[in-house]
């Protein structure tokens, strides 16, 4: 922590490299395109995707190997020799995950609630119009200020209005579920779980995947 924060006030207040692996302060270590940094705050970027994240969340970078060394600035009277970006696509879970630790949510929720709204697929979108990993209605992405249809900034959305639902409720695990699938009008309307058979299997099957990962890490 000490060290990324030296570096950081060091480099100014802002620095920027390209291919290289973030290394976070849960253990977690992905490929990126490049970072942004300054005192407070760290940008990732995954493709045309962006996550922001505390300075205190990330450890440091590690530079990728298999990148090109850089070449010395070309002449004023040469052309510029322009090389096409090489996207860095994380996984669905990789997302999740890096959601969860920015927002500080357990990674085994923001997964479990990944897998029951799409199945991990990106391109997921349901009859009632949600869309993507995290199942966003096109006005709760407005709303976010997210772009449902790009992977990250869905993830992002989605673990954000999940956290912003559990502080609504208090911390009441059941109730942000519900609002997530039903939407906080029907929790509000009922005082509770609605009785809607969807948002009791919805809540049933993450509560249970919760379990069973708590189980398998008390092994």
């Amino acid at each position: 922590m000490r060290s990324l924060l030296l570096f950081l006030l060091l480099a100014g207040s802002s620095t920027l490299f390209a291919g290289e692996f973030a290394i976070l302060a849960s253990g977690a270590r992905l490929y990126v395109d490049r970072h942004e940094a300054d005192a407070a705050k760290v940008r990732l970027y995954h493709g045309t995707g962006l996550v922001e994240l505390d300075a205190s969340a990330v450890k440091g970078f590690e530079p990728d190997d298999a990148a090109p060394p850089a070449t010395a600035p070309a002449p004023v009277a040469a052309p510029a020799q322009v090389v096409p970006a090489v996207a860095a696509v994380a996984s669905p879970r990789e997302l999740a995950d890096l959601a969860a630790d920015k927002y500080g949510l357990p990674r085994t929720l923001v997964r479990g609630v990944m897998a029951a709204e799409s199945g991990f697929q990106q391109g997921a979108v349901s009859r009632k119009g949600a869309i993507g990993l995290m199942q966003l209605m096109p006005e709760t992405a407005r709303d976010l200020g997210v772009d449902p249809n790009d992977p990250t900034q869905n993830v992002d959305g989605g673990a954000r209005y999940l956290r912003d639902l559990l502080l609504k409720y208090d911390g009441g695990l059941r109730h942000a579920l519900a609002a997530y699938n039903a939407g906080p009008g029907a929790v509000n309307k009922y005082n509770g779980v609605p009785p809607y058979a969807e948002t009791v299997n919805y809540i049933g099957r993450i509560e249970r995947k919760l379990k069973q990962e708590e189980a398998e890490a008390g092994r």
